[in-house]
């Protein structure tokens, strides 16, 4: 058993993520890793803590895991997308208390709403392999 509290890990600003052969970039926004489970590079859990800063984003963007985000503070709009066309399909306004669950491979972006305030969430992730990511 691991016990710590979440200020006592280290936040790592996340600059860009990759979508179709792309590195977008990502703004104000930053990870704390509380836990995980399985190879470095691809864990089979995690979970995770995020901070966006006022006005911060994550751009769109897919991955194999299973992920389902959890608001602490502030206010997110989730964005889905089609996985062909890359057209939005809705956005969500989330707060304090919301969560959302993203299936493997849908195309998702995420953005703080507010201009001068943090947003934080947890976000929990499942890798999935071979035909389980489709």
């Amino acid at each position: 058993m691991i016990v710590l509290n979440v200020n006592e890990k280290k936040d790592t600003k996340i600059e860009s993520f990759p979508y179709r052969g792309q590195k977008l970039p990502v703004k104000e926004t930053y990870i704390r890793w509380l836990s995980q489970a399985g190879p470095d590079e691809s864990p089979d859990y995690g979970l995770r803590f995020f901070t966006m800063g006022p006005g911060g984003s994550i751009p769109i963007h897919k991955h194999f895991y299973y992920q389902t985000m959890y608001v602490l503070e502030g206010r997110i709009q989730v964005t889905s997308y089609d996985p062909q066309t890359d057209e939005k399909i809705e956005s969500i306004d989330m707060g304090p208390n919301d969560f959302v669950f993203i299936p493997t491979m849908e195309p998702h972006s995420a953005v703080n709403l507010s201009e001068a305030e943090k947003a934080t969430f947890l976000c929990c992730i499942a890798n999935v392999y071979g035909d389980d990511a489709l």
